[in-house]
């Protein structure tokens, strides 16, 4: 911005009476002195629930507006920063705000993501996006590239990513101390959330605190239920990516950071019934991965990793005695070693080395965040551009972590195949359909004919892989 265009818009700020007009951090110190307190001007977008856990941990800075489609749902966050301007379509608080925001934190249902996240990076802004970070493994792509496009700093939510037991384990790992990892099991207690439902029929009416298309967004238009809105939403293929997106980015984050992942090359699941609707109640999925480099003292061979939900996880270890908790509460990792096992929670929590001998400091190479996951996110946005130390979970990491979690839900979708699916990660494509192979999956739309739904297997994979947006809600890539 040269000098003119800054005095010209000075003046405009200071003739816009009346008006909630806050000038970003970047614009005042750009003009050679710091933004007032140096505060970063942050927006909301889904802050009903975990979006107002986010903002709550930045009440540091300015809090300057709050989109959200219930405002009923969203009233806390509203009363917690009652400054903020309201909006219930983040895109017409862009449309009057865009010159007054530095960062978007968003929050929204999993379809949603990438539409909001895409436009704000679009305006510049930094943005931190709720896991899982998008819906879809195209979606995922599209961020990381878009982040690189615009420069901006970046930040999943998987808000354990940045804690030291994270760190640890993978010292733990890279120092040689179970040996070279060849399997990894993982799981969770969840879904907590009704999964394997069909579509209700009741017709409920859409409250009128609720803006139910903007809810919809690009996903297929639905008569509004109670059963989607608010947080059930996340067992709902059109909206959510059921029990396994939405904790996978916590209980593999360790798995993926330690084990230097990245796409896997074949994928295969078997889960409980579902439907065209909704998620199943309880699945596994088996990853497989390539051998990567050596890290630190330890080989990196090929390695499976075994996801379990929905109550159901792998044979407990005979290493562990009667007295030592298997995982952390209802989640829990095993790495499995040539010289031993660690085993822990989400995020390494409560980790354990067995044999216990094997215990031995490890030397300490990664960076520790010292403050919380979101202010560290704060921090970075606030050295842009000449950032020292990008945010743990950015999109550089996230975005590829995020891609095998919702990949998963791709061997799910198309069990009934009956086989292992072949990943080529760099083209996001199955490589083992023919264009005769069909998927049957039962109708879970009541009373609808016929009961199963017969797709064309490789029609369905690139639906599943890259969705299509609707609504007049189609990604403008730029």
């Amino acid at each position: 911005m040269n000098d003119f265009s800054r005095r010209d818009f000075l003046k405009k700020t200071a003739a816009t009476a009346g008006l909630l007009y806050i000038v970003p951090s970047h614009a005042v110190s750009g003009l050679g002195h710091r933004a007032p307190s140096d505060k970063l001007n942050i927006a909301g977008i889904g802050v009903g629930s975990k979006g107002h856990v986010n903002l709550r941990n930045m009440k540091t800075e300015n809090i300057v507006a709050l989109a959200d489609i219930d405002w009923n749902y969203a009233k806390g966050c509203f009363e917690s920063f009652p400054a903020a301007k309201r909006y219930y379509d983040f895109r017409t608080m862009f449309d009057e705000m865009a010159a007054s925001i530095d960062a978007v934190v968003i929050a929204t249902p999993d379809h949603t993501h990438t539409t909001a996240a895409l436009a704000a990076m679009q305006l510049g802004k930094h943005v931190y996006v709720q896991k899982p970070l998008t819906h879809a493994v195209y979606e995922s792509r599209l961020l990381l590239e878009a982040s690189r496009r615009y420069k901006v700093v970046t930040q999943m939510g998987n808000e354990g990513h940045s804690s030291a037991s994270v760190s640890e384990v993978c010292e733990w790992l890279w120092s040689g101390a179970i040996g070279d990892v060849t399997h990894v099991d993982a799981w969770t207690d969840r879904p907590i959330w009704p999964q394997g439902l069909s579509r209700p029929t009741q017709d409920m009416g859409v409250p009128d605190h609720i803006k139910w298309d903007l809810f919809i967004g690009p996903a297929p238009l639905r008569p509004y239920h109670s059963a989607y809105h608010p947080w059930n939403w996340r067992g709902w293929w059109d909206f959510g990516t059921g029990a396994l997106g939405d904790m996978a980015c916590h209980v593999l984050d360790v798995v993926f950071s330690a084990m230097k992942l990245g796409h896997p090359t074949a994928v295969s699941a078997s889960s409980t019934a579902f439907n065209t609707e909704s998620a199943p109640q309880a699945s596994i999925i088996h990853y497989e991965f390539p051998a990567r480099p050596k890290e630190g003292k330890v080989n990196m061979p090929a390695l499976t990793v075994t996801w379990y939900d929905g109550g159901l996880t792998p044979k407990r270890p005979a290493e562990l005695t009667d007295n030592q908790e298997f995982g952390e509460g209802k989640n829990g990792i095993i790495f499995h070693g040539s010289k031993g096992i660690i085993i822990c929670g989400n995020y390494g929590g409560s980790y354990k080395l067995l044999p216990e001998s094997k215990f031995k400091n490890a030397p300490k190479r990664l960076r520790r965040v010292e403050t919380s996951h979101e202010m560290d996110f704060v921090r970075a946005c606030k050295e842009a551009p000449n950032v020292k130390d990008m945010p743990l979970s950015n999109f550089e990491y996230a975005g590829p972590l995020n891609e095998m979690v919702v990949m998963g839900n791709l061997a799910v979708r198309l069990k009934s195949l009956e086989k292992k699916l072949l990943w080529d990660g760099d083209n996001m494509r199955i490589t083992n359909l023919s264009d005769s192979d069909e998927i049957r999956v039962p109708n879970g739309i009541p009373d609808t004919k016929p009961n199963t739904v017969k797709l064309n297997a490789k029609q369905a994979a690139e639906e599943y892989i890259r969705p299509t947006y609707h609504n007049g809600w189609a990604l403008k890539v730029t």
